[in-house]
């Protein structure tokens, strides 16, 4: 059993007792509770300061086949009391859905290593005053450095409950510490800005303000004086802070209901090879401190550790207990998504990488949403360096990439330098003969 406020718990139990006692044969209700403060910096004066409570909680009803769902924010039992009268009367009149019904009892999760989620640790504005000047100091250290377009320091804590009238009832509380520092550099009369982000769930996981500052000053300067090329077929590489959208697009592609829809490049593709056969896909929950780990699903589920894509061939899709009703498959415990999302490490460090071919374009940007998970197709504005002879030459700007998402996934060559900064994450991308629109 994982610790929950039991007053939020007794709530829960007693939703699902009322909307029982009102008619439904099934009911579920989630219980999310949140409180975060944020204080934000600029040009190293304190700009906002923000505390936040925020309580909600959602309920499920089903009568048979028929299903609906309510959400609330005010806990007073008399106003919960008549959001369950009025979601057991929209059901009665919603039409049947056979595939409608809570998560099999047997896919309920039972138990779990600790993950290591939750640091009681509590930053005072003051300490969280003294990172972000300290961070941006240290860009300001940098003569190009000649604004910041804002820096953040973030912590929240959040309990999770969630409870059904197949007896399932658990509970689980986790933390996260985010810092931000954005700046802007200039040079004879060319403005830039690019940024550095860190977010942990243990806050002496975070960067260092000096690390934050200064990677935020560096990649800014590193964009002045930004050359046009002309357009043609190149290799590129794609910063790893980039390269993680691969998997956001892999992923929105093999979910159930995009499959069951049929509105997916990647509808027909289960147990084909869609990428090389060096590369492998793993979704894991149970990763400790991770950004992206949790107990159990939105529906209570086990989250089973998922091998995706291995050697190339896709292994899975990510299904709920609805779709997976609908596809015939069983829940794997992906009801609100993937978890710890990642390519496995490839076989060749970065600097091979970009000796690989005399003119290389690494892009540390993409702009615009481009992607057509129909059909594949992919178009973006992006920004990098030229690299020529394996060292970065001059940065460019305004242009596109284009190409197809089944062409390009088979053509991924992943570098050995993966981190877990983000709940979704890659190592940097080759992928040779883009498409690249200049001048």
């Amino acid at each position: 059993m994982l610790e929950y406020n039991n007053n939020l718990g007794d709530i829960v139990d007693q939703c699902i007792s009322k909307a029982k006692q009102s008619g439904a044969t099934d009911v579920e209700v989630a219980l999310i509770k949140n409180t975060s403060e944020t204080v934000s910096f600029r040009n190293k004066k304190l700009d906002e300061s923000d505390r936040a409570e925020n309580i909600g909680l959602s309920l499920t009803a089903y009568i048979n086949k028929k299903r609906t769902s309510v959400s609330s924010s005010n806990l007073n039992k008399e106003n919960l009391e008549k959001l369950i009268v009025r979601c057991i009367d929209a059901a009665k009149i919603t039409p049947d859905d056979d595939f409608n019904s809570l998560p099999d009892k047997e896919l309920f999760f039972k138990s779990s290593k600790e993950l290591d989620l939750l640091d009681d640790t509590h930053i005072e504005n003051s300490k969280k005053i003294e990172y972000l000047k300290e961070a941006e100091e240290v860009a300001f250290k940098n003569p190009e450095i000649v604004n910041t377009n804002g820096s953040s320091f973030s912590e929240s804590k959040t309990e999770v409950i969630l409870g059904n009238s197949k007896g399932f009832k658990n509970g689980y509380k986790t933390s996260n510490f985010t810092a931000y520092c954005e700046v802007v550099s200039k040079s004879n009369g060319n403005m830039e800005r690019d940024y550095e982000y860190t977010s942990k769930r243990h806050f002496e996981n975070l960067l260092k303000p000096v690390e934050l500052g200064s990677n935020a000053a560096n990649f800014a300067i590193r964009k002045l004086k930004p050359q046009k090329i002309n357009s043609g077929k190149f290799t590129v590489i794609f910063d790893k802070r980039i390269a993680k959208n691969f998997l956001n697009y892999f992923s929105n592609a093999i979910t159930g209901s995009s499959i069951y829809r049929g509105t997916s490049f990647l509808k027909d593709k289960l147990n084909k090879k869609i990428f090389s056969e060096n590369i492998n896909i793993i979704d894991r929950s149970d990763i400790e401190r991770g950004n992206g780990s949790k107990y159990f699903d939105n529906e209570g589920v086990q989250i089973q550790n998922l091998s995706l894509v291995k050697n190339g061939v896709l292994n899975d899709y990510l299904i709920d207990t609805y779709y997976g009703r609908k596809l015939n498959l069983s829940s794997n415990g992906r009801s609100g998504g993937t978890t710890n999302l990642y390519f496995e490490n490839g076989d060749r460090n970065l600097k091979d990488l970009m000796n690989s071919n005399k003119k290389i374009f690494y892009i540390t940007e993409t702009i615009g949403h481009g992607t057509n998970i129909v059909t594949g197709d992919y178009s973006v504005g992006a920004a990098g360096m030229m690299i020529e002879n394996g060292e970065f030459a001059y940065p460019v700007s305004e242009v596109t990439i284009a190409g197809n998402l089944n062409d390009m996934f088979k053509r991924i060559i992943l570098a050995n330098d993966l981190q877990f900064n983000y709940s979704t994450n890659s190592p940097s991308i080759l992928i040779e003969d883009i498409t690249v629109a200049g001048k």
